[in-house]
């Protein structure tokens, strides 16, 4: 699969067109080449995981030119993805000299723009991204995402290379002779840049933002996850999975005033997103509390007839007089009728 989508997206022709001077492409327009890409294998996916896989691209993409040092390490984060890519397709010869050339036509386009240009190129990149605030469990849980989905700007860690740091002022006279200095408090903790990465065919980037984001370990929440597995209990409960399947069925409402305490909970979720967004804003630790069960909430033609035949039900009872005894005279609407 990786080869096949790969070897399209690196082929000589599509990146010709690709790297011609022109407009941005519109949300459409990217999202409709993304589909095509992603089926050019025989991996199929349907509109709704194409729609969250976009949304996560989307995300993950503008994280990293948000938080971008300075405009020109935007080829340093390009760089690192076709790196990530070369290491998909290493036993694949033909595709990794697709790679290869392509890399070398982005270095021979991109590597001789000024330092304005790379500002200009940021902030149509910026603009595209605006307005888009998907929130995503992983950068929800690293806090670098706040819950109303806009990221958190970190004021502390190196300057970016060729930059000094911050709460410095220093004062020069008319023949640039400096006279005075002076320290202004900076709000954060500045470090020296560390050194430029390579921007060769090959090389150490220095730069980790482009890197697979899924690689990193976080230590606390292995802790948090071994801590709580050991307390909970992993035997399925075989009655509360069929009270689940009752009410997947027939879609109604199941009271838990009665259910022992003893018993683990299980949580309904109804769509995926919803399993998402939760686990960034709880956390993993909440999760694993939880037996989860998904039940597609999608129309069932068998959920469908037992909600028709209940509805009938309810329906026929409504119908019956209260006391069949005594008839008290003829309904409003059916006198209407006779006139």
């Amino acid at each position: 699969v990786m080869n096949d989508i790969i070897g399209t997206m690196f082929s000589k022709p599509f990146m010709d067109e690709l790297l011609k001077p022109q407009q941005l492409y519109s949300h459409r327009t990217v999202k409709t080449v993304l589909t095509r890409l992603a089926h050019t294998s025989i991996m199929r996916l349907n509109p709704a995981s194409m729609d969250r896989l976009y949304e996560l691209m989307i995300m993950a993409f503008k994280y990293q030119v948000f938080l971008c040092p300075r405009p020109k390490d935007l080829l340093l984060i390009s760089y690192n993805h076709i790196d990530t890519i070369r290491e998909f397709v290493k036993d694949t010869p033909v595709v990794v000299n697709q790679v290869d050339e392509t890399h070398r036509k982005i270095i021979e386009v991109y590597s001789c723009l000024s330092e304005g240009e790379f500002q200009l190129l940021r902030q149509t990149l910026l603009i595209f991204f605006q307005d888009m605030h998907v929130r995503v469990s992983l950068f929800l849980k690293n806090q670098v995402q706040n819950p109303n989905g806009r990221f958190a700007l970190s004021t502390s860690g190196p300057v970016p290379h060729g930059g000094d740091v911050p709460g410095l002022i220093r004062t020069f006279d008319s023949k640039g002779r400096e006279v005075r200095r002076s320290e202004f408090p900076t709000g954060g903790s500045y470090t020296s840049p560390i050194r430029e990465g390579s921007f060769d065919l090959h090389g150490d980037r220095v730069i980790r933002l482009g890197m697979n984001m899924y690689t990193v370990n976080y230590p606390e929440d292995t802790h948090t996850s071994k801590a709580l597995s050991a307390k909970t209990d992993n035997t399925p409960n075989l009655l509360a999975k069929e009270e689940l399947n009752l009410l997947a069925r027939l879609m109604g409402s199941m009271k838990a005033e009665n259910m022992p305490k003893a018993e683990p909970t299980f949580q309904i979720n109804l769509f995926t997103a919803d399993l998402e967004e939760e686990a960034g804003v709880s956390g993993a630790a909440e999760e694993s509390l939880f037996g989860v069960i998904n039940i597609q909430a999608m129309q069932d033609e068998q959920a469908a007839s037992e909600l028709a035949r209940i509805a009938g039900q309810f329906a026929e009872q409504e119908e019956q007089p209260e006391n069949s005894s005594s008839n008290k005279g003829d309904d409003l609407l059916a006198m209407m009728d006779d006139l």
